[in-house]
C-alpha cells in the first residue's frame, strides 16, 4: 500500500483553551482535527487527574491534527504563540498517512 509523508501535531493543553485554538485551526485553514479528553498523567508537577474536578480550568484537552510538512512551521509558530504560557504540551512527529487528499 502506498503512503504519503505528513506531520502530526498533538497539542496537551487546559480545556479553557479550546475554542480559542480550534479557532485558530479554522483560520489557518487546517482541514482537520480531532479533539479528545486527557483523563490524567504525569509532568513536571507531578501526577494529575481530571477525576473529581469540578469546573473547566484544570481539565486537559488533546487536539490532534495531521498537515503536510510545508505548512507544519507556520501552523506550530501560530499554535505556540497562543498556549506558550499555558500549561501543556506541544509536539510534532512524522506520520504516514494512505488518503493525502485529506491533509
Amino acid at each position: 500500500m502506498k503512503t504519503y509523508a505528513k506531520k502530526r501535531i498533538e497539542i496537551i493543553v487546559e480545556a479553557p483553551v479550546q475554542d480559542r485554538l480550534t479557532a485558530l485551526l479554522d483560520r489557518l485553514q487546517v482541514t482537520g482535527y480531532t479533539v479528545l479528553p486527557a483523563l490524567g498523567g504525569r509532568g513536571r508537577g507531578g501526577e494529575w487527574s481530571r477525576e473529581g474536578m469540578v469546573g473547566e480550568a484544570g481539565r486537559m484537552i488533546v487536539i490532534v491534527c495531521i498537515l503536510s510538512a510545508e505548512r507544519a512551521d507556520e501552523v506550530m509558530d501560530q499554535i505556540f504563540a497562543m498556549v506558550a504560557r499555558q500549561a501543556g504540551i506541544v509536539s510534532v512527529s512524522d506520520v504516514q498517512v494512505v488518503r493525502p487528499e485529506h491533509f
